[in-house]
């Protein structure tokens, strides 16, 4: 794993202290900072606090990817009073059921809307089509504006071996993004189901008070069969606390 150093040093005390680990990319399944370094604890307590508040972006190749990769963080972030962007590279135009005659571009983003308001984050949508990414330079640099405009504090992507070709791609535009925005964010990368390969998460952030959120988020796609993408017992991996089970993603 390679360290990489944050070249900002102008963040407040509570700032600093949420992105401590801001300096380093990490192989993670969803980013350890709600439970290490930020209590769960009510908006306005936190505001009372001085906690700054944080532009996290979470990308995804598909509508449904970072609702079922790390929905539960995205709903502690926010109900911490942070601003989530979910960015996804495409709108699902490929695939949304059997039926040929439907709009899946529209359907899929109606129910990525309707993720996103459970989730209390907000949808941005790249406008690649689903299933013919394109990495070239001209989409590096269109995507990175994009990137560059939401000013992101912390940023999550897909780890970059996938089965599915937009979720790599994703993955490499992010990464690029980042590194042409002079790394001035936190970086991470989640996995999701069974597309992820060779994967071994090293942080998990316990989403046991939020799940049903997540669980919702992610049955909000409906036309992509959500039970195939939601582990049982809605934990993204196996972990426990002093012996006792919790969720995490």
């Amino acid at each position: 794993m390679r360290i990489l150093r944050a070249r900002d040093s102008k963040l407040e005390v509570t700032r600093r202290e949420i992105l401590m680990r801001a300096s380093k990319v990490f192989s993670l399944f969803a980013l350890g900072m709600p439970v290490r370094y930020v209590h769960p604890k009510s908006q306005s307590t936190s505001r009372r606090q001085g906690v700054h508040k944080l532009k996290v972006i979470v990308t995804g190749g598909h509508p449904g990817d970072p609702e079922c990769g790390c929905g539960g963080t995205i709903a502690r972030y926010t109900d911490l009073g942070h601003d989530v962007v979910l960015l996804y590279l495409n709108s699902g135009q490929a695939y949304c059921g059997q039926d040929k005659s439907k709009d899946c571009g529209a359907m899929r983003t109606a129910e990525a809307e309707k993720a996103c308001a459970i989730l209390k984050a907000r949808a941005v949508f790249a406008g690649q089509y689903d299933g013919r990414a394109v990495v070239d330079n001209a989409h590096y640099d269109e995507f990175r504006r994009l990137f560059d405009s939401e000013k992101p504090d912390i940023v999550m992507a897909q780890w970059p071996i996938d089965r599915h070709r937009d979720h790599c791609a994703l993955s490499s535009l992010v990464l690029d993004a980042w590194l042409q925005s002079d790394q001035k964010s936190a970086f991470y990368y989640y996995g999701i189901a069974e597309d992820t390969m060779m994967f071994t998460p090293v942080e998990f952030v316990d989403i046991s008070a939020v799940e049903p959120r997540k669980r919702a988020a992610c049955y909000a796609h409906a036309s992509q069969q959500p039970d195939r993408l939601v582990p049982a017992g809605g934990a993204n991996h196996p972990f426990s606390r002093n012996g006792k089970r919790i969720h995490t993603g």
